[in-house]
């Protein structure tokens, strides 16, 4: 089982690198502490792995076929690059780092790439952003003059929305871990070194590590330096971004929480204009989502290229 240990250390980057998607801003706004929230979403990570994360192994599978060596380069290959930019602080597609490394993989050991999925999978990383932006927006413009605080009093809504983070929280947690462990060990299943059921569990307790253990930096950059936001617009950008987890899920398309809580944070920053939110901040995390593949491809092919011989 040793050929596993670079999965391990690519669920280890992603919870460290996602962790932010589905608590960040409910540390910030003070409605849980950082401790509890990361033991909650460490929790729900490894029940959403378990129980639903078979669905995206398949589209890995689809992708390019890879024998055990193959496996081995992939997930080492995505894992250096998610935590190179995790510990720059930037929230990144550990999807985009998964196919990257697939592909890069796969032109470098002369394997067939299927182009098809690779675009039914390129497309959901503007879609699913996108998606979580304008739902995020539409649910502030409507949602906040029927449920706000002149409406239900400002005690009574304070509560609501503070028990409502927790509550949505874990659902994001949960959705986290059953979309986003195939990045994890989608490509041993395909590799047949792994069942899906065995694979799940493996992959959301290496999440679960890396939540566990080094979440702080990225945090900090979707809670504060994105887009300064209260309890109730954090609450929709939380609840946008869980629901396109689960969309993506239900479609058996492994997207990223990264993409879609920030596109979900700017979407509730936009309700106050384009001034509000950090555009030096959003470009930055742009930049790193486009070199995010190119990168993880590029240590791909090279590290196949020099440990082929040891295989």
């Amino acid at each position: 089982m040793w050929a596993v240990l670079p999965a391990l250390f690519m669920g280890w980057a992603l919870g460290a690198n996602d962790a932010a998607n589905v608590c960040g801003l409910a540390v910030a706004v003070g409605a849980i502490r950082y401790r509890t929230a990361v033991l909650l979403t460490a929790v729900c990570a490894v029940l959403g792995a378990a129980l639903s994360g078979a669905a995206g192994m398949s589209t890995y599978g689809a992708l390019a076929a890879h024998g055990l060596a193959g496996a081995f380069v992939v997930a080492l290959a995505a894992g250096l690059t998610v935590t190179l930019m995790t510990w720059r602080g930037l929230p990144v597609s550990t999807s985009q780092a998964a196919v990257g490394a697939i592909v890069g993989v796969a032109l470098a050991s002369g394997k067939s790439v299927d182009w098809s999925v690779l675009g039914r999978i390129v497309l959901s990383w503007i879609t699913s952003p996108l998606g979580a932006l304008l739902l995020a927006f539409f649910l502030h413009r409507f949602l906040t003059p029927m449920l706000g605080p002149t409406v239900l009093g400002l005690e009574r809504f304070d509560l609501l929305v503070r028990w409502g983070l927790v509550l949505i929280g874990i659902w994001g947690a949960y959705a986290l871990g059953a979309n986003n462990v195939a990045n994890v060990t989608g490509v041993f299943v395909g590799a047949g070194v792994l069942s899906p059921s065995l694979a799940g569990l493996v992959g959301g307790a290496s999440i679960a590590l890396g939540v566990l253990t080094y979440s702080r930096p990225v945090m900090d950059t979707i809670g504060q330096k994105l887009v300064q936001v209260g309890t109730w617009p954090a609450l929709l950008a939380l609840a946008s971004q869980a629901a396109v987890l689960q969309v993506f899920t239900f479609l058996g398309v492994p997207v990223s929480s990264s993409q879609a809580i920030v596109g979900a944070v700017v979407g509730v920053g936009l309700v106050k204009g384009v001034s509000a939110v950090n555009l030096r901040q959003v470009l930055a995390i742009m930049l790193g989502w486009v070199s995010t593949p190119a990168l993880s491809g590029c240590i791909g092919a090279l590290g196949w290229l020099s440990l082929r011989v040891f295989f």
